[in-house]
């Protein structure tokens, strides 16, 4: 698929639900969905590059435009917590990532698509092909709700190569399953 400056190698969507948790029921299901790209990492083989804003503005918005209303279709219903993450191959360095991700024309995506109003929860890290990531959520317009202070692990067996980015986004329908902590404050 080729969008602007955006030619991507592979797109993935994960879906896990979670219907039974602590010797209980979850009802209803709690449902997080995840959604990445995977692509060439627009600096690599350039030795250090100082000034990343072009390219991250040169791909930002098309991967957010890509992967936002894919986590919305793949809930299913209304999103209450979630966040970001950016994997860089070995051959990469952790702020080429993290300039994608922690632009607004990346972010805005997701937040509009989901009525949002707290900053995407972020991790951000190098790694070789088939790297586990844990995605932090948060609930998507109170940041102090603890209920919805969870993470989901992923990983894609072939990404990223050594000159790729995996850029990905999570969204849940709800905060942890059979979550009983004290209110902020209250403990």
């Amino acid at each position: 698929m080729n969008t602007s400056a955006l030619t991507y190698r592979k797109l993935f969507t994960i879906v896990e639900e979670t219907a039974y948790e602590g010797g209980r029921p979850v009802d209803p299901v709690a449902r997080i969905a995840i959604v990445g790209v995977v692509f060439d990492n627009p600096w690599a083989g350039q030795g250090f590059v100082e000034d990343l804003l072009p390219g991250t503005n040169a791909v930002a918005s098309d991967i957010g435009a890509l992967l936002a209303p894919r986590v919305m279709e793949a809930l299913g219903a209304p999103l209450e917590a979630y966040g970001k993450a950016a994997i860089v191959g070995l051959n990469g360095e952790i702020e080429h990532g993290s300039g994608i991700i922690h632009n607004l024309r990346f972010g805005d995506h997701f937040r509009n698509a989901a009525n949002a109003t707290t900053l995407l929860p972020a991790v951000e890290k190098r790694g070789p092909a088939g790297i586990a990531f844990d995605i932090p959520l948060k609930h998507f317009t109170d940041m102090t709700i603890r209920s919805h202070h969870q993470t989901v692990e992923a990983r894609v067996a072939d990404a990223p190569h050594a000159d790729e980015i995996l850029i990905a986004l999570a969204g849940a329908t709800q905060g942890r399953p059979q979550q009983r902590l004290a209110k902020l404050g209250e403990d």
